[in-house]
């Protein structure tokens, strides 16, 4: 855009420290954030819809050719809006180190909403941008990158002995939402030439799902899930799935998939040796750190966990009578029935590390 200015936001920061009963320091803090000049695309090349699908999802619809000149792929513009914002609350409540004990306890939840998480390419931030309606006004949604809920609690006592050594021991605990997603179509649902941009329809019951009959080879073998198969099995789905359980008869949401929390205990523990050099104490330490400890505990503990499939029905060519077609999409030739499954990185397995080291004084 000829006017577009560079990114600025409105940012409000109020806090407050208080001395507390036992020694205690608590800290309250509200941050709120409002774009001024936020950021959002659209593709000027693309055409108005021509119609929209019949039945309960009636979203715009484009047939046929959807650019406005065919000669030219896609005009993405860079455009200012002033909508989105964010705002955040946390609160801590820490006990200073006491006779070798400290502690510290906290909990935060925020919320953060605009039109687009922009990347780096012009064309992908709009292009992958999911809404129910016309891309170039893809309304506010939460953001991907929401903060959510989170507590945590960490713990340390150190104590001395005769002279000769200390031995430390500590812990963090961490509770915190794993993320957001989103449920979308597989294929240009909508026909505005994006592939994974259109979030889905949650129907109220079978009479607003619109699925077709299809095979797959499983094991070399033909499979068929007839329409009757897929309404069950998305039936099922939807009833285990909190989300989509808890929209029926409305468009899912961008980002509107809570992951569940992810809950970690991280220990160390150290122990020094002291010895005395020219007149000074010094020390040499042992540290053993076990992160995700949890996960050492129980192997299913400490581990997060993602949306299996978020593109849960795959986009068919629309009905004579101008309903939407679809089919349920499968794993393995078995139809999804599961919303979640765990994630395999290096935070979801137990880590050791040991440390030694020598201090001076």
């Amino acid at each position: 855009d000829p006017d577009f200015k560079f990114p600025q936001i409105w940012r409000s920061n109020f806090a407050v420290d208080q001395k507390l009963p036992f020694d205690l320091v608590g800290t309250l803090e509200f941050i709120y954030n409002k774009n001024v000049n936020g950021v959002y695309y659209i593709n000027a090349n693309l055409n108005d819809s021509t119609t929209n699908y019949v039945g309960a999802d009636n979203r715009l619809r484009w047939k046929g050719n959807n650019k406005i000149n065919s000669n030219i792929d896609n005009a993405i513009v860079l455009k200012n809006q002033s909508e989105g914002y964010s705002w955040n609350i946390a609160a801590t409540i820490e006990k200073p180190m006491t006779m070798g004990l400290y502690g510290k306890a906290g909990f935060a939840y925020g919320v953060a909403k605009n039109t687009v998480d922009a990347g780096s390419i012009a064309f992908g931030s709009w292009n992958n941008n999911q809404h129910t309606g016309n891309p170039n006004l893809p309304g506010l949604g939460v953001s991907l990158y929401t903060p959510d809920t989170r507590y945590f609690l960490a713990l340390s006592y150190r104590f001395e002995y005769l002279n000769l050594g200390a031995t430390t021991i500590s812990c963090f605990f961490d509770s915190y939402t794993n993320g957001r997603a989103s449920y979308a179509m597989s294929g240009d649902f909508n026909g505005d030439g994006g592939t994974s941009n259109d979030l889905i329809y949650i129907p109220k019951d079978a009479s607003e799902m619109y699925f077709e009959n299809y095979t797959v080879k499983v094991n070399g073998v033909d499979k068929t899930f007839t329409k009757a198969d897929q309404e069950a099995a998305w039936e099922a789905y939807i009833q285990q799935d909190e989300y989509l359980s808890a929209n029926r008869g409305s468009y899912a949401e961008r980002n509107g998939v809570i992951l569940p929390m992810v809950s970690r205990l991280d220990l160390s523990i150290a122990q020094e040796f002291f010895m005395e050099l020219g007149g000074k104490r010094n020390a040499f330490e042992i540290r053993l750190d076990i992160l995700n400890f949890t996960n050492l505990i129980n192997p299913d503990w400490g581990v997060g966990e993602v949306v299996r499939v978020a593109q849960p029905l795959i986009a068919r060519p629309a009905a004579t009578d101008g309903k939407p077609v679809y089919r349920l999409a499968n794993i393995n030739g078995e139809l999804i029935s599961k919303t979640f499954t765990n994630t395999a990185s290096l935070f979801d397995v137990y880590r050791l590390q040991l440390a030694l080291r020598y201090k001076f004084n």
